[in-house]
């Protein structure tokens, strides 16, 4: 059994993005796997932070932040699809500014 870990990610996806990018992406949101839908204005999947497993999202200066609680094998399936969808979505490629990604 794999057990839970804290998983973070931050991507290239900048809060001064014009609303037609954020639109796209709360409908990516809403088309990834385990969506709940959103709280107080943050996007949840699988659950909330009382629950053992879940992921949120939020909109910093740094780009769009990831923070979960799940096994790493799941986190890393679940981020990797949200790369690629992203990328084909909004048309740039989506991926972590710490690795090279503007």
């Amino acid at each position: 059994m794999s057990s839970i870990n804290d998983q973070t990610c931050n991507l290239n996806i900048w809060y001064y993005l014009s609303d037609e990018v954020w639109n796209q992406v709360a409908t990516l949101y809403e088309s990834m796997p385990g969506w709940i839908g959103f709280t107080n204005g943050i996007p949840y999947w699988f659950g909330q932070e009382v629950d053992d497993v879940f992921i949120m999202a939020s909109v910093e200066p740094s780009g769009l932040s990831f923070y979960a609680q799940m096994c790493d094998e799941d986190w890393s399936s679940w981020i990797g699809r949200f790369k690629l969808e992203a990328t084909t979505v909004l048309g740039f490629e989506v991926g972590e500014p710490e690795d090279g990604f503007r």
